[in-house]
């Protein structure tokens, strides 16, 4: 061989009949079945039964991109050389019979394992595949899963909005009654005023001509008195027309006088009072149809209470956020809330209730450790479902350190540890 030919691959071309000196695999008019064909380092055989052909080459090949081509019943080779060498001759001729079975035996050996190796990362490769599907298909879930609930988020803005146009158009009609309603009741003052001055009027001309005709004087008399002269001089003013007049005193919320009073804590229960009925009144023209006793939070709570026990959880939202707004400083009130949330699976708002919860039970005492347990509970199952694992934990110890001896929020902790565990292995 030159130094050309160790570059360029070996090709070997094997036909089923000629003259070639390795022919053999089949004779003239011999139909060739499936063949087997392997290639190894050094070794290479084609089986096509009863056929076989073998060669033991004279140093080891690139087994991965030699190839065997088949067809027209005509094999052809290309193999390529493992390492750039000059080679005496293609097949290795000097080997005696033990050294050809000894390479044979290790050439296969050689096969097998590769074979296992193939075998084991295909499945490998498979389970990859099958675990990129299923992430893939819970990401269509949740991305199916949010387009539905943006939807429901738009209608239920869609919904308010027009709530609110309408609430808007129903104020504006109320205010323009009133302003008509006063307008005509200002008209009739007016008419009213004109009528008594017109009247007031009619009173005073009488009067004024009877007082002029007291004043003439009497025919056949030569003289006037002094009296009579300084009435006809003077004229006599109308009469006073009757009026009220309104004096406004200060109010004062408490019976003490002022020095004796603590203007400071009458000045906060004052601002306490206030601020609770601006929140019992708050948007007035949506509770003003409400029964009395819809009005009261505890019972809108008991009623709330009921809804979720029944399943109806949309229900207990409504009532639970009708209470809250008419009395926001009650913990329960939200803790209700965020389990409702749980079971409609709106995760992010059962945080911001379970959060709200915990910052209303302070200062922490034995009375409100339940509530406080429930809440942290709440909050770390939101977490989790939201695969915030770490988060979820946290929530999970807190809740632990206020009831130690609760069984099932531990085991709850120690199954997110091994999720935390699996995913930081995972990664």
């Amino acid at each position: 061989m030159s130094a050309e030919q160790e570059k360029d691959p070996i090709a070997l071309k094997r036909s089923r009949g000629g003259d070639s000196g390795l022919d053999g695999l089949g004779g003239p008019g011999v139909q060739l079945g499936s063949p087997d064909k392997k290639k190894r380092k050094a070794n290479t055989q084609v089986s096509i039964p009863p056929f076989l052909f073998e060669a033991i080459l004279y140093a080891p090949i690139d087994d991965t991109n030699s190839t065997a081509k088949i067809g027209n019943g005509i094999i052809f080779f290309t193999l390529y050389k493992k390492e750039v060498a000059m080679w005496d001759s293609l097949t290795l001729a000097t080997a005696n019979k033990e050294k050809l079975q000894y390479l044979r035996e290790n050439a296969v050996l050689k096969a097998h394992e590769k074979a296992k190796e193939e075998t084991k990362a295909k499945k490998v490769t498979k389970q990859e595949h099958k675990k990129y599907a299923l992430e893939a298909t819970m990401k269509l879930e949740e991305a199916e899963r949010k387009r539905i609930e943006d939807l429901k988020e738009k209608e239920r803005q869609k919904v308010t909005k027009e709530l609110a146009l309408w609430k808007k158009q129903q104020k504006d009609a109320e205010k323009q009654k009133r302003v008509q309603k006063e307008g005509e009741l200002h008209q009739e003052v007016e008419q009213l005023k004109e009528k008594k001055k017109e009247k007031m009027n009619k009173t005073r001309i009488p009067n004024e001509e009877t007082s002029k005709t007291s004043l003439k004087p009497t025919k056949g008399h030569g003289s006037y008195s002094m009296f009579s002269e300084n009435l006809k001089e003077e004229q006599l003013p109308a009469p006073r027309s009757a009026a009220t007049i309104k004096i406004n005193f200060t109010s004062r919320v408490f019976p003490t006088a002022l020095r004796e009073s603590r203007i400071a804590e009458e000045e906060e229960w004052l601002c306490k009072q206030a601020e609770a009925r601006r929140t019992v009144s708050a948007d007035l023209s949506e509770v003003e149809d409400l029964k009395e006793e819809e009005k009261n939070p505890d019972w809108l709570k008991d009623k709330g209470n009921k809804m979720f026990a029944t399943g109806n959880y949309l229900a207990a939202v409504n009532a639970y956020n009708l209470a809250v707004r008419l009395n926001n400083k009650l913990p329960l009130l939200y803790l209700n809330r965020a389990a409702c949330h749980l079971k409609l699976r709106n995760l992010h708002k059962a945080i911001e209730d379970s959060s709200k919860a915990l910052e209303l039970l302070t200062p922490p005492v034995p009375h409100n450790e339940h509530a406080r347990v429930k809440a942290y509970v709440r909050r770390g199952t939101a977490f989790c479902q939201l695969e915030l694992y770490t988060e979820g934990l946290q929530d999970y110890e807190a809740a632990l350190k206020i009831d130690p001896k609760n069984k099932t929020i531990e085991k709850d902790a120690e199954k997110i540890r091994h999720l935390i565990r699996g995913t930081m292995q995972d990664s």
